[in-house]
């Protein structure tokens, strides 16, 4: 399967900068969703880029190193439970894919998001459904979103020990929904998604 399809079509018809968007944590009841957008270099492709759901953690933080050293530019955005709870789930991935692609270094020249989402955004764009596994780009940006929410779920592990966090990354397991039922919620539990357990 050709990953680069959708970019190599792109091209020939003269986008130079073309943006991949992904997000991650649209379904935990705790913590952010967090988005990236990245513009990868198109002559020098990183093998094993995939949807970050495929890849063992390992291969995930090797990857994320580098494509973080080898994009044109990235940006990692997140938006808090206190704002998933006031404007919903959706609405907030829209607004922390927005937000990612509007703070990149480079403005892109065309903007590639998985699933199917338009965003509020000036630049042209289109949605593929399971774009982070038919797009390098859109791959890339599932990746670095994917570790970069890893990594915040553990430290609130630390702070918050209780609930596990470090083994579901705030999903709703049976062990995480135990938790809330004994300890009550935490402060980056997602209020609109923990109502039967409040």
């Amino acid at each position: 399967m050709d990953k680069l399809k959708y970019e190599r079509e792109l091209e020939e018809k003269g986008y130079k900068y073309i943006c991949g968007v992904d997000e991650v944590g649209r379904g935990p009841l705790a913590g952010p969703v967090v988005c990236a957008a990245v513009i990868m270099p198109l002559d020098d492709i990183i093998d094993g880029i995939d949807d970050s759901k495929k890849l063992s953690a390992k291969k995930r933080e090797m990857l994320s190193e580098l494509i973080q050293e080898k994009a044109v530019a990235f940006n990692i955005c997140r938006v808090e439970p206190e704002v998933i709870d006031e404007i919903n789930i959706l609405e907030a991935t829209k607004l922390c894919m927005k937000n990612a692609v509007e703070g990149l270094s480079i403005k892109p020249d065309f903007v590639i998001t998985d699933g199917n989402m338009t965003l509020d955004i000036s630049i042209p764009q289109t949605s593929i459904i399971k774009g982070d596994a038919l797009s390098y780009s859109i791959g890339s940006a599932s990746i670095i979103a994917k570790v970069h929410r890893d990594k915040l779920m553990d430290e609130y592990a630390e702070i918050y020990p209780a609930y596990g966090f470090e083994k579901h990354k705030g999903y709703g397991t049976a062990d995480h929904i135990k938790a809330i039922k004994e300890q009550g919620l935490c402060l980056v539990h997602r209020r609109s998604f923990t109502k039967k357990w409040q």
